[in-house]
């Protein structure tokens, strides 16, 4: 039995994924490139999350016993690497100095770390839910 994870750890991951979002989201705002450019890391950062998000569940699925197909557990894994991989190509090439790349590079990591246990607390406050 899984315990329900606690309101200061739901909070805290909500804010974290909230925070990250809009500072990477504020970043791009804010940065002198092409708005070609401002969507190609606005669309990382979307395809990342959602990549994570659905990488953290085949896996949970997966070790709980609910079928996964293979093809998409390794999509899942494929495109969160690739979702990484784009987002590390695209700053190596940027003419962006090192501490903005650090600024975009910290604030997706917090962004995909924040979806993944926001997923997390709302699958494992869902069962609670369907156990009570």
């Amino acid at each position: 039995m899984n315990q329900k994870p606690s309101n200061a750890f739901v909070a805290a991951s909500w804010v974290a994924l909230i925070a990250g979002v809009i500072t990477f989201n504020v970043g791009l705002w804010n940065a002198e490139m092409l708005l070609n450019e401002k969507g190609y890391y606005f669309v990382v950062l979307m395809y990342g999350l959602f990549s994570a998000i659905s990488l953290q569940k085949s896996v949970r699925d997966q070790l709980e016993g609910v079928p996964v197909t293979t093809i998409y557990y390794g999509l899942s894994w494929f495109s969160t690497v690739l979702a990484i991989l784009l987002l590390v190509v695209g700053l190596w090439n940027a003419t962006l100095t090192a501490s903005e790349k650090g600024f975009y590079g910290m604030a997706f990591t917090l962004s995909l770390f924040a979806a993944i246990a926001v997923q997390k607390n709302t699958r494992d406050n869902k069962k609670e839910e369907i156990n009570a």
